[in-house]
């Protein structure tokens, strides 16, 4: 994965309005910012929180995330920017690990929240671990393709008025 840099308020800004007008372009941006910025967060976390020296990830995962916590969003009074992302591992003996909470505009109060659940995969690690052992340095952590994506509004949509 590659590290960039964080969306600025502003362009998160722009691409709620251009996805709100439906311009697919914008939203390919915004999936592509979205997906690496969450890479940013699980790499992050490797050390600190999942106490591993590799964490590797299907390919298409972190898109397939991004678009979903997009299309989540667009509905939302206002959009990413009143998102909170928890994101947290399942481990094979079933307990959860916080990796990263990220709010995606400081200055504005959450709409809703978004809760990710990565699950790890423990059906190739067979196929994988002498290899892994003489390539990294500490424990490797596979991620599934599988993950849950909860949706919570933190606030009540007002009743059309009479």
């Amino acid at each position: 994965m590659i590290a960039v840099e964080k969306l600025s308020h502003q362009h998160s800004v722009d691409l709620h309005q251009s996805m709100m007008e439906g311009e697919e372009a914008e939203w390919e941006v915004a999936c592509s910012a979205l997906a690496q910025r969450l890479g940013e967060e699980l790499r992050a976390a490797k050390s600190a929180q999942l106490s591993c020296g590799e964490v590797l990830l299907p390919r298409e995962l972190l898109p397939t995330v991004a678009s979903q916590i997009l299309a989540q969003s667009v509905c939302e009074p206002c959009g990413l920017r009143g998102c909170t992302l928890d994101i947290q591992l399942e481990t094979e003996e079933g307990s959860q690990v916080k990796i990263s909470s990220i709010k995606w505009d400081p200055q504005m109060s959450s709409t809703f929240l978004l809760s990710l659940t990565l699950r790890q995969d423990t059906t190739h690690k067979w196929r994988l671990s002498q290899l892994l052992k003489t390539l990294t340095k500490g424990r490797t952590l596979v991620i599934s393709n599988n993950f849950l994506l909860h949706k919570t509004r933190l606030y009540r949509p007002r009743a059309p008025a009479r």
